[in-house]
């Protein structure tokens, strides 16, 4: 099957794609209830079902995983004796930050500037559209010759583990030959990619505690135990003086040998201000893609506005600890605590609570389905070879599939490319990126069945 046919049918559904993306985005469908009400992602899972059904899937079905979250499962039966191929998205969305800083409404998908705003276009709410471009293309050209199974998750950006665990309790619901894992993206427009490996990520909450109440300043000041400046002081530990992650026990040495990214792009891409230095040493490819990165996600003190001059009794942060692969997330998560708990000052109580935590992935490019995907980009992006990066981001089911199905093979494609802005304000899709991509992802899955 050739490109050409394929992308004017893509072409020719952007349309009803646009209008399908911005009612998902609509759904506030951040999965955290103490944000945003769990309605939200109910009702996204329904719309999710509800298209699936419409697009001729069996077995629909709304799964409630063991976090509480749900997650929307659904099968297209293809030609007998073809091999099945499992489609993933997530529905889930960061929050949106400081909405004041969005130049258009977060939940309400916005054409500015040749591309499309909205929290969820890219990441990920964008890759089940693609799935579903891909999908219709093949439809309208002879049928969809595999099998599809596809789940879009409800719970990825909270790391809670929900459905995980459910596929661990039913193994043979995701049983596939390849898996196309729709929620990375290319290393920059223009360029097809696919990841090859996954930083691991574990997520704690640090709470440290020196008064039974707060204080004037004046009157204690300068003896009282500050719990805010002993939690700053704890978590500046985490670093090394030229910014690179210093957790005790924890090696961050590593080098990548792939595809490498200059630090002119990088700070390009990352937006960073001039005269500000980039933090670690090695190439930034090694700190991305083969080294632990410490970040702490967020602090609970007494905003500037509305401040009073006390002594704070307590505090508490957020804090995330990517690990690359060949680490154990789970003695990360040790090493990360105990080193919190060694470094906290003045006898200060500290308690640590784990949050979440992922294992890093590492995938086969070596395999059949790899070559079948850099046939398909390299129809669908006019002869530009596929490229094979990192990504620091974690996909906890990826290692969970991995291990119940050793023989699958899992891609990682998607449109979180740098532009895109995932998890920041302004995170887009660029609608360019969402044909081509989907028009690579109907060519691999009709290569992939040619080649089975």
């Amino acid at each position: 099957m050739t490109a050409g046919p394929l992308a004017a049918t893509v072409e020719s559904l952007l349309p009803q794609a646009r209008a399908e993306l911005a009612r998902l985005v609509r759904f506030r469908s951040v999965a955290d209830p103490a944000q945003f009400p769990a309605d939200e992602c109910a009702a996204a899972a329904r719309w999710i079902a509800g298209t699936l059904r419409d697009e001729g899937f069996t077995d629909v079905a709304e799964l409630e995983t063991p976090d509480g979250t749900t997650s929307v499962y659904g099968l297209l039966p293809g030609p007998e004796g073809a091999p099945t191929v499992l489609l993933y998205a997530h529905y889930d969305v960061q929050p949106p930050l400081d909405e004041a800083g969005w130049h258009s409404p977060p939940f309400e998908l916005t054409e500015r500037d040749g591309r499309w705003y909205g929290r969820g276009t890219a990441d990920c709410k964008g890759g089940f559209l693609m799935h579903l471009l891909a999908l219709r293309a093949l439809r309208a050209h002879g049928g969809v010759p595999v099998t599809v199974k596809v789940i879009v998750e409800g719970s990825e950006e909270q790391g809670t583990g929900g459905l995980e665990r459910y596929a661990e309790a039913h193994p043979e619901l995701l049983a596939a030959d390849a898996v196309v894992i729709g929620d990375s993206g290319n290393f920059r427009a223009g360029l097809p990619t696919v990841t090859s490996v996954l930083r691991g990520m574990t997520l704690v909450r640090v709470q440290v505690d020196t008064l039974e109440g707060n204080l004037h300043s004046g009157q204690f000041g300068g003896a009282a135990p500050d719990a805010l400046a002993a939690l700053i002081r704890v978590l500046d530990s985490l670093r090394a003086p030229d910014g690179s992650t210093a957790v005790d026990g924890l090696a961050a040495d590593a080098s990548w040998d792939g595809l490498q990214y200059t630090e002119e792009d990088f700070r390009r891409d990352a937006r960073v201000l001039d005269g500000v230095a980039l933090t670690g040493s090695g190439t930034v490819a090694d700190r991305l893609w083969a080294r632990p990165a410490v970040t702490v996600l967020g602090i609970d003190c007494p905003p500037v506005s509305g401040a009073t001059p006390s002594v704070q009794a307590g505090a508490r942060a957020l804090v995330s600890l990517r690990v690359p692969p060949g680490t154990d997330a789970g003695e990360a998560t040790k090493l990360l605590a105990a080193h919190l708990r060694a470094h906290v000052p003045w006898g200060a109580r500290i308690a640590v609570e784990q949050a979440g935590q992922g294992q890093p992935f590492r995938a086969d490019t070596s395999s059949p389905a790899y070559a079948a995907m850099a046939e398909a980009m390299r129809a669908a992006y006019d002869g530009v070879e596929m490229a094979v990066a990192g990504q620091g981001g974690s996909i906890p089911l990826c290692n969970t599939l991995a291990a119940l199905y050793p023989r699958a093979e899992i891609l990682l494609t998607g449109l979180s490319e740098p532009q895109a802005q995932i998890h920041a304000v302004n995170e887009s899709v660029c609608p360019d990126e969402l044909r081509r991509m989907s028009v690579a992802e109907a060519l691999f899955l009709a290569g992939y069945a040619a080649r089975r």
